[in-house]
């Protein structure tokens, strides 16, 4: 069952209204299904606007920062039902793997792009079954997905690779894809 939801998303304050509108439909959405949110720790863009929104409709926050964004003073411990600090970037990623049953990529710059790609390797490798969303606000991830097909089309990932993940348009269709998740019916099977 999915309780946790690893939401990888911006940090920037200063984004199209669109994008926290979603961030924000999404985030209520999840707390008022029952589920919770995993995510950066801080009070900025995207991962606040949808954690503040998890946390005011039932759903509990859990961020997790590297230290040195801590330091520099970049932490949400007060809004937070749990706050995890580590040593790093890598141990934060981990972290936040370990404690997530779904993931959700909202807009987001290289951070997120890198966030969302270990996940997906991690999946294709067998390490984890969980779902991965992209939620596409405006359209957001449309050239990514062209670039996944163009890797997938020159061979350098099999074609059942785009079993992988997902692209929701809408933050309800994201939340209907969790809900709807089986883990026992994933059926890729990519082999090397």
């Amino acid at each position: 069952m999915i309780s946790n939801v690893c939401v990888f998303a911006s940090s920037s304050n200063h984004l199209d209204k669109k994008y926290y509108d979603d961030a924000e439909d999404l985030g209520a959405l999840l707390g008022k299904n029952g589920k919770n949110i995993v995510y950066g720790g801080s009070r900025l863009g995207l991962m606040f606007a949808c954690a503040n929104n998890v946390k005011n409709n039932g759903g509990k926050i859990i961020g997790i920062m590297p230290e040195r964004l801590y330091n520099l003073g970049c932490g949400n411990p007060e809004d937070c039902d749990e706050f995890i600090i580590t040593k790093g970037m890598r141990e934060r990623k981990a972290k936040m793997d370990e404690y997530s049953d779904a993931v959700i990529a909202l807009a987001g710059g290289f951070g997120t792009l890198e966030e969302i790609s270990e996940m997906i390797v991690q999946k294709q490798l067998g390490y984890n079954k969980k779902p991965i969303i992209f939620l596409n606000t405006l359209g957001f991830y449309n050239n990514l997905m062209k670039f996944f097909e163009i890797i997938i089309n020159e061979k350098f990932a099999k074609s059942d690779t785009a079993m992988l993940y997902y692209v929701a348009n809408t933050p309800s269709e994201a939340v209907k894809y969790l809900i709807n998740y089986n883990y026992e019916e994933l059926i890729y099977t990519s082999k090397f």
